[in-house]
């Protein structure tokens, strides 16, 4: 889920833009983010996902072939990284996280029962649960895609953030803010979900673009450092402490952050039982220097379509004529777009 900096980002730290606004540059985009977008947001109507004729969950294979082959044709050059092994402090987290899954299927099953079927929608959408069969098999269709994916080494975001500090990539891609906190110079959100989405809950559409957020222009909106964002986020509450301080919402935070300056010094305002059991000095630790690897190359290859047919078609039971379709605009954007490892002249100016 991540930390929430929505309320403190000024409005000119972000900007919309269209798609084709990203051509010629490489987004580092957070796998398991991507996925779980694609997991809640292709559904059946009734609010099912995609299955294949045994059962098997698809929503996320569709998202990541059709989504990635319309990202390529619009000259976007994306790389999939996807998480390794959580940090420990991140484990009540992902206990909740389970727990608030099981208890989501609980009500969706009382909700199929029952024939309520906007319930079976939102309860079907929290219950998602991304398997590491899934993962496996997502890698997988992106070798045969011919785009690149990095294992990180923990956080896919702190790698993300990380490559594009390099230069290899020239935005981290996530819903989520955390790559910012990483230290991406910036960061793109919408980019699995752009079009016209519902609202949930709402007979209401709404038209969502690409969100840039640079990390400069946010920094000096606030009037303070990347390590006191940090500091700023981790009284908001973070993957590692979850809920924050308690009384600490964003002007409060933004104003202690201010006054003290000093990270050290701003923990140690808050008094010890306040961080219900977590170490913000660890926390802030992580953050700024995460685990990550140089072990990675960033090269998009000719896709193998009989390698593509087999997973999605013979595997999973996808539309073959739908699937043939998408491999040749694929193949195009191959030619026209992947090919090489150009970027952007303004890459570094922009």
């Amino acid at each position: 889920m991540g930390v929430n900096l929505r309320e403190v980002i000024p409005e000119g730290a972000k900007r919309q833009v269209e798609v084709k606004a990203l051509r010629g540059y490489v987004i580092a985009l957070d796998a398991y983010n991507m996925l779980y977008q694609f997991l809640t947001a292709i559904r059946q109507p009734d609010g099912t996902p995609l299955m294949d004729r045994e059962g098997r969950v698809t929503s996320h294979l569709n998202g990541l072939f059709y989504r990635t082959i319309s990202l390529a044709e619009e000259g976007v050059k994306p790389v999939y990284v996807f998480d390794g092994k959580p940090p420990e402090m991140k484990k009540a987290e992902l206990e909740e996280r389970i727990k608030r899954k099981e208890e989501a299927a609980a009500k969706l099953r009382v909700a199929v029962e029952r024939g309520r079927l906007e319930e079976v929608r939102k309860y079907a959408q929290q219950a998602a649960r991304l398997t590491s069969e899934m993962v496996e098999e997502s890698k997988e269709l992106l070798t045969a895609m011919g785009i690149p994916w990095v294992q990180a080494p923990a956080e896919g975001e702190a790698q993300a953030a990380y490559m594009a500090r390099k230069g290899d990539a020239w935005a981290a891609g996530s819903q989520d803010y955390d790559s910012l906190l990483f230290g991406a110079p910036r960061l793109v959100r919408n980019i699995a979900i752009t079009g016209r989405r519902k609202l949930p809950g709402r007979d209401q559409y709404i038209e969502v673009k690409p969100e840039i957020i640079e990390l400069e222009a946010l920094l000096k909106g606030l009037g303070i450092t990347r390590e006191q964002l940090v500091a700023l986020a981790i009284l908001l509450g973070t993957d590692y402490n979850p809920g924050g301080v308690k009384g600490y919402g964003p002007k409060t935070a933004l104003k202690l952050v201010k006054t003290l300056k000093e990270p050290s010094r701003i923990f140690r305002a808050v008094p010890k039982h306040e961080w219900a059991g977590a170490d913000p000095e660890e926390i802030f630790k992580y953050f700024i220097n995460p685990p990550v690897t140089d072990s990675y190359k960033i090269v998009f290859k000719p896709p193998d379509e009989a390698r593509v047919k087999e997973i999605l078609v013979e595997r999973h039971d996808f539309n073959p004529e739908r699937v043939e379709r998408a491999l040749e605009r694929l193949r195009k954007a191959y030619r026209e777009h992947l090919r090489g490892r150009q970027t952007r002249l303004d890459m570094w100016f922009g």
